[in-house]
């Protein structure tokens, strides 16, 4: 039965080797939601999901390049026909590289901003389960498939620190640039607003301030509109939103 569906799904491995395997993919992912939840409490591009991602690829890459070669050699040792002289890593090593160029496609920069690392990390990810399933490692695979699927669609719909932010330009004019800091400054420190950028335009009107601003989901676009409105000596306001 060697070589056949049936012995790739449960003759290649015992049980207890996926379980194994299982553990040491869940252990990563949760290595690297440690690392991204420190990340992300610090505002940072990459959060908890996209550090996820990344691990769990990894380390379902490390499985690929430790077993999933065993087909090639017989129970004595042997090489099987057809298999002599071959290298079945040396492809699956420049799958990885190469993917990782047409993920680095996937990521941008807008401003001060970076959009795009998630879907990088999710091609990435999505090779290296296509490197199981083509190595034989069915249900390696499809339990990576079903981790990442879950992971995304659980993390979009419950966002985590830099996944719930949205960038914010804002622009106004003020009377006092000196006490509009000042009253902004305590503002973002109250509601944990990152201030990523600041440009002041010294005008004969006033003073023209352009911020560059990182809100979480707790503070709104609309509440940072109406605390600008009731700030004393803001004459005009604009705002731009992106996630």
């Amino acid at each position: 039965m060697s070589g056949t569906l049936a012995w790739y799904m449960f003759g290649q491995f015992s049980l207890l080797q996926y379980l194994e395997f299982f553990l040491r993919i869940l252990i990563a992912c949760i290595c690297g939601a440690c690392i991204g939840f420190e990340r992300t409490k610090r505002l940072k591009e990459a959060g908890v999901r996209t550090h996820i991602i990344v691990c769990c690829a990894a380390a379902l890459t490390m499985l690929i390049s430790k077993y999933a070669f065993s087909d090639l050699i017989s129970p004595v040792g042997a090489k099987l026909f057809g298999t002599n002289g071959t290298d079945p890593a040396r492809l699956a090593a420049q799958i990885i590289s190469g993917v990782s160029f047409l993920g680095a496609g996937m990521i941008f920069r807008t401003g001060n901003s970076t959009h795009g690392l998630t879907t990088a990390a999710g091609i990435w990810a999505t090779a290296a389960i296509g490197l199981a399933i083509g190595a034989g490692m069915y249900v390696i695979g499809l339990f990576a498939t079903l981790i990442i699927a879950v992971i995304q669609i659980i993390m979009h719909r419950f966002t985590i620190g830099t996944d719930s932010t949205v960038i914010g330009l804002v622009s106004c004019m003020v009377v006092d640039a000196k006490a509009f800091r000042q009253a902004f400054n305590e503002y973002a420190d109250k509601h944990r607003i990152l201030i990523i950028s600041t440009k002041i335009s010294f005008l004969q009107e006033g003073a023209k301030y352009e911020l560059n601003l990182r809100l979480n989901n707790s503070t709104t676009i609309t509440d940072l509109i109406d605390f600008l409105n009731e700030t004393e000596g803001v004459k005009t306001i604009s705002c731009e939103i992106s996630r």
